[in-house]
């Protein structure tokens, strides 16, 4: 076991998961975590790993599904972060959606009782120490303004930046179920579901018209001068933003009614609102794909415009963050190093990466670069034919460093199986995922074992 600690700065998903998996290699780790002393703009608690987004870790499809099998990965690399979510497992469809509180508390009982965790209370301000020979920066989208420009002017590079949204939550009492219905698309079942594990909200025509046109004129929450320029990332745009693109980008977007039957009108709805349990006793269900910028009291007023909401009561209403991020395939090598400064790796969202899923990947990546490293060796990478190799590759100089933008991970990435030259009898569609999928399984087993048989 080596003496010297690796520091980890940052307590979240990705800050965690690097933590444990330098731990499990036998190296000391001091964890510095700043709240409770310094707060952010978008947690509410000092735990390890709060989830503030979303409670949802999206599919658990391992044979169909990039994210289900980076789920699947990351089980198999022993991670904190899975083994938690597993723990604290809400019905969710097809879904992996957790309790926050119980998933937060598991990855923070966890870490406070390892003897080689030390955890440390308050800010890293400015550039770490320069006797931390070996830190991991896995401060997230909400890196303080001081560690976030001494990165800036270490590097000469500035920091890209978008927005992301908070979508509202609901007490589950106070939603009118003469109006909604229980029932997951399609009536599929995941992982603790039944097939009827969201909440369903139903409009007619002219209830979505009145809806959308709400949405474009509420009140929104104003930019200060520095933000007016910030792209919002894609895949987390605000409902009224989304609203703003059409009429009906909303019906074939979050509020699409495919695969759901009103049991009041035995039909499909014009559109429609799902909400997803939140916490184990059922009690609080969030505004699936809801995020929103719009003042408070907008938001009261025009979330009870959905039908079954008309009395809701807000447990926590939607924000707006500013997120950041490095141009990671310009300033980082293939081990997360910062190329201006090796000592410093970088880990999770800050890297360019999107989701809480992705984050904790490449906080698992970074921790076993580390330990390798720290015990005198090297790791070799992932095999790019998996999704822990697929994501770190597009971050470290698979993306055009021109265009970089935040990526979650998809099929896309992944290197093109091999497959029949005549075009008529190669394999689509579902069974093309699986081939991906059992080929990116069996490459991180090969890889995985090299690994034991080099450390033994």
């Amino acid at each position: 076991m080596s003496s010297k600690p690796v520091h980890v700065v940052g307590g979240g998903l990705a800050g965690s998961e690097a933590a444990w998996q330098l731990v499990q290699a036998g190296i000391p780790v001091v964890l510095h975590e700043m709240r409770p002393v310094r707060g952010t703009e978008a947690h509410q608690t000092d735990r390890m790993a709060e989830l503030v987004c979303s409670n949802s870790f999206r599919s658990d499809d391992a044979e169909y599904n990039a994210v289900g099998l980076l789920h699947e990965e990351m089980r198999r690399c022993n991670s904190l972060i899975l083994h938690s979510g597993d723990a604290a497992k809400l019905p969710a469809g097809g879904a992996l959606a957790v309790d926050r509180d119980i998933f937060a508390g598991n990855v923070t009982d966890a870490l406070e009782a390892h003897p080689l965790v030390t955890i440390e209370r308050g800010e890293v301000a400015g550039l770490p120490p320069e006797d931390w020979d070996s830190v991991i920066l896995a401060t997230g989208p909400l890196t303080s303004p001081d560690l976030a420009e001494a990165v800036r002017g270490l590097t000469g590079e500035d920091s890209l930046a978008f927005f992301d949204a908070i979508a509202p939550i609901v007490h589950k009492e106070s939603i009118d179920f003469t109006r909604a219905w229980f029932q997951s698309r399609y009536d599929k079942i995941g992982p603790g579901g039944t097939g009827k594990d969201y909440i369903n909200c139903p409009f007619e025509k002219d209830e979505y018209l009145a809806f959308i046109q709400a949405l474009l004129d509420g009140e929104k929450t104003e930019f200060k001068d520095w933000e007016k320029d910030t792209p919002y990332f894609e895949g987390c745009l605000p409902i009224e933003v989304m609203a703003s693109r059409g009429i009906d980008t909303l019906r074939f977007g979050p509020m699409k009614p495919v695969g759901l039957t009103d049991p009041n009108s035995n039909r499909r709805p014009y559109a429609v609102l799902q909400l997803r349990q939140d916490n184990a006793l059922g009690t609080l269900y969030n505004l699936v794909g809801f995020q929103t910028k719009m003042k408070y009291a907008e938001q009261i007023r025009v979330f009870r415009m959905i039908p079954g909401l008309e009395n809701a009561e807000f447990a926590r209403l939607g924000g707006l963050h500013r997120n950041t991020f490095l141009n990671s395939p310009k300033l980082l090598d293939g081990e997360l190093r910062l190329k201006a400064m090796p000592r410093l790796r970088f880990a999770g969202q800050v890297t360019g990466v999107e989701g809480y899923v992705e984050s904790a990947a490449i906080g698992l990546l970074a921790g076993r670069f580390a330990a390798a490293e720290r015990l005198g060796g090297a790791m070799t990478p992932p095999p790019p034919t998996t999704a822990l190799g697929a994501l770190l590759g597009h971050i470290t100089g698979g993306a055009d460093a021109e265009t970089f933008q935040p990526m979650n991970v998809n099929f896309g990435l992944f290197p093109e199986p091999d497959q029949d030259s005549d075009p008529k009898k190669r394999i689509r569609g579902r069974e093309r995922k699986k081939l991906y999928s059992a080929r990116a399984l069996a490459d991180l087993d090969a890889w995985l074992g090299a690994a034991r048989l080099a450390a033994e």
